[in-house]
């Protein structure tokens, strides 16, 4: 059976070059890099590197970047260091409604002890209000958390004028960027961000590696205690093989970044356009153009569950997803789309095709043949859709 694979922002496969590095870490150079002798040292070597490959594609210094498990133990970092750090200062947190739910489940947590949160909502197509961000700031704010680009309609926030707001107050600035990392460029000094989150295996790096970027004279409070690794920002033995492949992968995404997304929004582009001409009833979700991620493509298709869909696509070999990967065993519609304004029927009825580098217009031409045939099948057995095309012939 064909096989196509379009869930790249749930994960990516890891690259040839990057397994291919990793692999003489596991068997040849397996040295813990905090033993003194030449096999321990070999591997320091190597993790320095990779940490300066991290730290060359988000602009910063190597000294910067501290190694994670992956994107949710940086933003916990990030979020409940800052906190505990801070909180003599103030005990206010801004955030946004559309947020992964390591940010958003994080910041509620503070919220049950003793912190205020504030949640701004965003428009409809997903993107944040700079003047929103403006109007809840208080003297007591510490900490303003919100991601580069949403992970799954692929609204990009405004994330340097949001950053310029928070260092004129004084404000710890955090960012996600685990969807961005790899897809469109990152500056941390230029998006005035003092913590930044990247994750391996969005970029086609290895699983259980991430990163937080923290500016040199930001404090955070340690999550994780024990041999002081990672300057005792994150002690435990470092996950070298993958830190390693991790820093690989950055190198490549940094040297295919324009090639990629030239070819991401090709295919992007002719996915939506050809959904919104070959089905009624359909709506895309985010914004159109470079307010949108190369890579990403959602739409709400009425009258269907999406649920049905994923299943139906999954049977003629097209993988594709509903939402966030982390919330995909979940029966509530996107906690993003109802933030936009969406109904729950819409919602529900929502698709999420994520493109990466192997993809092909071949591909896509499968997926716009089998799609209409899908929604057709499925809408047969709607009694909803029946009755609006009863009102339409009545008509």
């Amino acid at each position: 059976m064909r096989r196509v694979y379009l869930d790249h922002s749930a994960t990516t496969p890891v690259d040839v070059e990057v397994a291919s590095l990793m692999m003489t870490y596991y068997t040849e150079k397996y040295g813990n890099p905090s033993s003194v002798h030449s096999f321990g040292r070999e591997a320091k070597q190597a993790l320095e590197e990779a940490r300066k490959q991290v730290a060359e594609l988000i602009g910063a210094t190597p000294s910067e970047v501290t190694f994670t498990s992956g994107g949710t133990e940086a933003d916990n970092l990030a979020i409940l260091g800052t906190a505990e750090a801070l909180r003599k200062k103030g005990k206010h947190i801004i955030t946004s409604s559309i947020e992964h739910h390591a940010v958003l489940e994080t910041c509620e947590y503070l919220e049950k002890n003793g912190f205020d949160l504030t949640v701004i909502p965003v428009d409809e197509e997903g993107i944040l209000s700079v003047e929103d961000v403006r109007k809840v700031i208080r003297p007591d704010t510490i900490l303003i958390s919100v991601m580069h680009a949403n992970n799954e309609v692929g609204s990009i926030q405004p994330i340097a004028e949001i950053g310029k707001l928070a260092k004129e107050h004084g404000i710890t600035f955090h960012v996600d960027a685990v969807q961005s990392l790899g897809k469109i460029p990152i500056d941390v000094n230029e998006m005035n961000v003092d913590l930044l989150t990247v994750s391996s295996h969005k970029i086609y790096g290895p699983k259980g590696v991430g990163a937080l970027y923290v500016r040199k004279g930001v404090r955070v409070v340690p999550l994780v205690h024990g041999g002081g690794q990672e300057k005792k920002r994150r002690s435990g033995t470092e996950n070298t093989p993958g830190i390693i492949g991790f820093g690989k992968a950055c190198q490549l995404a940094g040297q295919r970044m324009a090639e990629d997304a030239e070819h991401h929004t090709k295919l992007r582009d002719k996915l939506i356009n050809g959904i919104l001409q070959s089905i009624d009833h359909v709506k895309v979700n985010g914004p159109m153009g470079d307010k949108r991620l190369p890579n990403n493509v959602n739409v709400s298709i009425r009258f269907v569950e999406g649920e049905s869909l994923l299943l139906s696509l999954d049977m003629l070999g097209i993988s594709a997803s509903s939402g966030s990967a982390c919330t995909s065993g979940s029966l509530d519609p996107s906690h993003v789309l109802l933030a936009m304004g969406l109904v729950h029927e819409i919602a529900h009825g929502s698709l999420r095709f994520t493109l990466g580098r192997q993809n092909t217009e071949e591909e896509i031409d499968y997926v716009l043949e089998q799609l209409p045939k899908i929604v057709e099948r499925l809408r047969m057995m709607s009694p909803l859709y029946d009755q609006v095309m009863h009102i339409k012939e009545a008509q």
